[in-house]
């Protein structure tokens, strides 16, 4: 598979994993991807990943890039230096996963308060692939319309919702259907769960 960019926001929902193993299989295809984390994100690797997060770049490198071919390229909320913030760069597409829900209302508002926001505005316009990986339950109305919004826009919503067919032994067999379902979402090839009829 020819080498891509992608654009990769991992925000303040729970459901961290799911953020790390997208960014390692997309640089396990030798993929360009740009990085953006929340502050809630960064939070949510201590809490959930027990990752100390003090030298975020550090971390970021030994933890997702490791030694995978593709490039990790990370970026502040407020560097809008990065190339995917603009329509003339060649971004494959974005996805945001987790995607909370202020993050969510963000992007359905065309809001461009961060970085993250700002690239996401740029898939729309473009017209470019853009999935959010949505973690949360239950679902009141706005957050609900603010879906159906970003849905009838062309937006892909994959709520991490884990199938249990493929007979799931360890809590990796559930995180990797959710990230293959991310990954098929992007047209990404992966190998990450058994398939219905398989």
């Amino acid at each position: 598979m020819t080498a891509q960019a992608w654009a990769v926001g991992i925000t303040g929902a729970s459901g961290a994993i799911y953020g790390v193993r997208v960014v390692q299989e997309l640089l396990k295809c030798g993929h360009t991807v740009h990085l953006m984390i929340t502050e809630a994100g960064w939070q949510v690797f201590r809490d959930e990943l027990d990752w100390e997060t003090e030298d975020r770049e550090e971390l970021l490198k030994e933890k997702l890039q490791q030694d995978f071919p593709g490039e990790l390229r990370y970026w502040g909320l407020r560097d809008f230096n990065c190339p995917a913030a603009s329509g003339s760069y060649r971004c494959q597409g974005m996805i945001v996963v987790p995607c909370s829900m202020g993050t969510l209302s963000g992007i359905a508002h065309g809001a461009s308060g961060n970085l993250l926001e700002r690239v996401a505005d740029v898939m729309l316009k473009e017209g470019r692939r853009l999935v959010l990986v949505p973690r949360e339950t239950p679902l009141n109305a706005i957050q609900l319309e603010n879906m159906l919004r970003l849905s009838q826009l062309g937006v892909k919503i994959l709520p991490a919702m884990p199938g249990f067919y493929q007979k799931p032994q360890t809590m990796d067999d559930l995180v990797n259907f959710v990230v293959g379902k991310a990954l098929d979402a992007m047209d990404v090839p992966h190998a990450l769960f058994r398939r219905w009829g398989e």
